[in-house]
């Protein structure tokens, strides 16, 4: 008798997680998207100097000498010093352009320095005459321009309850085509969202002759629901 009854507590504990399963099973499980579109209030510039010398020091100098300049110019112009940073300083060997298979040695002839500068413009009417100042004062490097949002956080809350209204709406659409009742909300997951430029509506504004289109930034947010279906 003892193996019957082992028998029947395994297959009653085989049950146990079908049951489960089933429960789980009458679930709708949708993901929401929301999108704010807005003019952007701030632009992050990214630029930099870089020389080439004979000599290493000749070519540090230079490169500083025109950074220099350029922060003077943006301290005359009103930036904060808060909005500008140094992010890179780099000092490199420039190679004689020798054939690989070549028996002569690699030989240095010459180093190329580089200073590298991120500057965030918060008036963008500014953002033209900053452009054509820091390069008559010496950048030759440009390795970006992004627009942003100085306050993201009450729009990035809009996208949020806009993703939360999507997913319910998907939700009940999804039940009522399948002919269930849509239960309560069992789980909200936020996903990664952000911010980026969106080509739309774009205003074109030239000032100091640097013509600069801003555009907008949209802030997106998706959250994945997780519903009952009700009995």
């Amino acid at each position: 008798m003892r193996p019957f009854r082992a028998l029947i507590s395994v297959f009653v504990l085989a049950l146990v997680p079908l049951t489960s399963l089933a429960e789980e099973s009458r679930q709708i499980t949708v993901t929401g998207e929301g999108r704010v579109d807005a003019a952007p209030d701030m632009a992050l510039i990214t630029l930099g100097v870089t020389h080439q010398a004979d000599a290493a020091r000749d070519a540090m100098a230079a490169t500083s000498d025109a950074v220099a300049r350029i922060l003077t110019r943006l301290d005359q112009l009103g930036l904060a010093a808060r909005d500008v940073q140094t992010r890179r300083i780099t000092l490199n060997p420039v190679w004689a352009n020798e054939r690989y298979d070549s028996d002569k040695p690699p030989k240095i002839v010459g180093f190329t320095a580089a200073n590298t500068v991120a500057i965030r413009v918060r008036a963008l009417d500014q953002l033209g005459e900053v452009l054509d100042a820091v390069v008559a004062d010496g950048a030759n490097t440009f390795n970006g321009l992004q627009f942003l949002i100085a306050d993201p956080d009450p729009l990035m809350d809009e996208a949020r309850k806009r993703a939360v209204a999507d997913a319910m709406a998907r939700a009940a659409l999804l039940a009522e085509a399948a002919g269930v009742t849509l239960g309560p909300v069992r789980s909200i997951d936020e996903h990664g969202g952000g911010g980026g430029p969106v080509m739309m509506e774009m205003a074109a504004a030239r000032s100091g002759g640097v013509p600069i289109a801003s555009g907008e930034v949209s802030l997106t947010a998706s959250v994945t629901m997780v519903f009952d279906i009700a009995d």
